[in-house]
């Protein structure tokens, strides 16, 4: 049990910091005097229909960000934390503990279309999908809880529906 907990709060601690880094160099150094947000924003999701049939399993990501216009062009980053409950406590244990998927990208490209903005680049992933520099394209809609997201890499496509936080389109 003592275990369970450490493992629970490790997960909960490198969530953290992984959405502290998406967002960190922007916060010390702010945004360059030319820079305009194209979009910003992170939160909790849930994976529609989780790890799919037969078993579909619940997955709940943590992640962040963001992109912006510079001089230089586009820079940003993505992080994507995807967990799942462990295999031992099964689907309905509500105890999201194993990573199963780890995104850290950088983001090279971005659009804007009303309220969704795509954001592009490569990414170092670890788990499912895992390679260095994979391509991926982040698409993000405006909103809070209910916001919806779709992150393609590696082959994969999570359609992700966001349950705590928000994404903010333009700036």
């Amino acid at each position: 049990m003592l275990s369970e907990r450490r493992s629970i709060l490790f997960l909960m601690i490198v969530g953290g910091v992984a959405l502290g880094m998406t967002f960190a160099p922007r916060l010390l150094a702010g945004p360059p005097s030319d820079a305009a947000i194209i979009a910003e924003g992170g939160g909790t999701t849930i994976i529609q229909g989780g790890t799919g049939a037969p078993g579909f399993v619940p997955v709940l990501t943590k992640l962040g960000a963001h992109a912006e216009r510079t001089g230089t062009g586009v820079t940003g980053g993505l992080e994507c934390l995807a967990l799942a409950p462990e295999a031992s406590t099964g689907a309905h244990s509500g105890q999201f503990t194993v990573n199963v998927m780890y995104v850290t990208g950088r983001v090279t490209g971005a659009s804007v279309d009303g309220d969704t903005a795509t954001l592009t680049g490569t990414a170092n992933v670890t788990g499912l999908g895992a390679g260095s520099n994979v391509p991926f394209t982040f698409v993000m809609q405006r909103g809070g809880p209910g916001a919806m997201s779709v992150l393609t890499v590696s082959g994969l496509t999570f359609h992700e529906v966001l349950l705590e936080g928000g994404f903010q389109v333009g700036g």
